[in-house]
């Protein structure tokens, strides 16, 4: 079983466990999951671009940047796991064609464009 499998389970019995499931439509998971993207955005913010490399390996902000993103990745598998998602087979998916649509030999040390 995978990692992703164990915390997909984990974070349903956790909600099971406290009656939460009922809250838990789609919807509601998506709406919680733009709230803690935006706790994790707030906390870079207003810090220049130069600086984010140090800042964000101080202990204080790199603890809180774990958090928030552990937030974020627990209500993703949430969603995905409601919804029915292979979280697993979908991002190995996903990632399988990005590889193919942004080859190395035209995108390396270039950003992707929406051309």
């Amino acid at each position: 079983m995978s990692d992703i499998h164990r915390l997909t389970e984990a974070m349903r019995q956790f909600s099971e466990e406290r009656d939460w499931a009922r809250f838990h439509d789609p919807k509601s998971l998506t709406l919680a999951l733009m709230g803690e993207v935006g706790e994790l955005a707030e906390l870079l913010q207003w810090l220049p671009a130069a600086d984010l490399d140090a800042r964000t390996r101080e202990p204080t902000l790199n603890a809180r940047l774990g958090e928030e993103m552990a937030d974020v990745l627990l209500y993703l598998l949430r969603l995905a796991d409601v919804a029915g998602v292979d979280f697993s087979e979908a991002t190995a998916t996903k990632l399988q064609a990005n590889i193919a649509r942004f080859s190395v030999a035209e995108h390396h040390g270039r950003g992707p464009s929406r051309e």
